[in-house]
């Protein structure tokens, strides 16, 4: 049997367990091509939140559909000449427990690299090659330029923290909690890491940025956002990764002030996907596989068990109560 997350209306705020139905369905026969996959890891991400509500640069989520998410597993049986029973997998999983697929849009995971399953969901994964490409390619940083990470204890905003240390970057972070900040400093080694819920947070950038800001690689808006753009340098650049600050929110946020700074900064604000990028992502990949096996690129992964609970724990980025990546095991990883 295959159980299902399906949603079941439209989210206002946080996610409830009554915005989805949780339904068991028989598994059906494979045709040609086809082949059925445990699924091992779901990624949890703020982009879930958008598609459960709105159409975004993907459609929405229809009514009575399987939540969808990227997920990781292992081929159970197989009629496609291109996947065997054992090879681990991922791909657009959704929130269901197994998938049928013809194997577009799903690619293998390296079998004997010695890293961590997980590590294909976040550094090595979409997590990383969106880091990468918006620092390196919407960022443009130059060598000891000053680079702001808001969000920066989560999934995408650590990999971006330490591709600037290793590009030669000043690296200050914004996080949540006194706890996040420390981790940042001392695991991952950033310059400066400020709990924006201070009450003296701005004060706090200022010192923490003598020389202004080159680039702030914003993954949150709002205050963060409205604080950077107070202490942009002239010519910086904004790569505008998320807005998670609105995601979950009933209602508007207090919205940003300081925009105006833009003109006389002659600085830039630039949206990007990681779709964009997708078809280079074996350079990203080349990168970020070596300089994690060389130590310089450090991660920790956020993992959670229970299927059942998967409404309540992807709060968790909405809530600031993670730290690195999201992710839900529902099943034991291949032996």
């Amino acid at each position: 049997m295959n159980k299902q997350w399906l949603l079941a209306q439209r989210p206002t705020g946080l996610f409830t367990p009554q915005d989805f139905e949780l339904k068991e369905v028989i598994i059906p026969e494979l045709t040609d091509e086809q082949f059925l996959v445990r699924v091992i890891y779901l990624s949890l991400d703020p982009a879930q939140r958008m598609w459960a509500q709105m159409d975004t640069y993907l459609p929405a989520v229809a009514k009575g559909e399987v939540m969808r998410c990227l997920g990781m597993g292992v081929v159970i049986k197989s009629r496609s000449p291109a996947f065997k029973e054992g090879d681990v997998v991922q791909g657009m999983t959704g929130w269901q427990t197994h998938v049928i697929t013809d194997g577009r849009g799903y690619s293998q995971v390296p079998a004997k690299s010695g890293l961590p399953l997980p590590v294909y969901l976040g550094p090595l994964g979409m997590t990383g090659i969106t880091a990468y490409f918006g620092l390196l390619e919407v960022g443009k940083p130059e060598n000891g330029e000053t680079l702001l990470v808001s969000a920066a204890a989560g999934a995408v905003g650590s990999v971006v923290c330490q591709i600037g240390k290793i590009k030669g970057l000043r690296v200050v972070g914004l996080a949540g909690t006194a706890e996040k900040c420390r981790w940042l400093k001392n695991e991952l080694g950033i310059d400066e890491a400020i709990n924006y819920r201070d009450a003296n947070a701005y004060a706090q950038l200022k010192t923490a940025c003598p020389k202004g800001i080159d680039i702030c690689f914003e993954n949150v808006g709002g205050k963060s956002l409205d604080m950077a753009l107070g202490l942009l340098n002239v010519g910086a650049r904004v790569p505008l990764c998320g807005y998670i600050s609105e995601y979950a929110s009933s209602e508007p946020g207090p919205g940003v002030h300081n925009l105006a700074a833009l003109i006389s900064k002659r600085a830039k604000i630039e949206g990007f996907l990681v779709l964009d990028y997708v078809h280079r992502s074996r350079d990203a990949l080349s990168d970020l596989g070596k300089w994690l096996m060389d130590g310089r690129l450090k991660y920790n992964m956020d993992i959670n068990e229970g299927f059942e609970s998967l409404p309540e724990v992807i709060n968790k980025l909405f809530e600031g109560k993670n730290t690195g990546k999201l992710l839900m095991q529902i099943s034991a990883e291949p032996e």
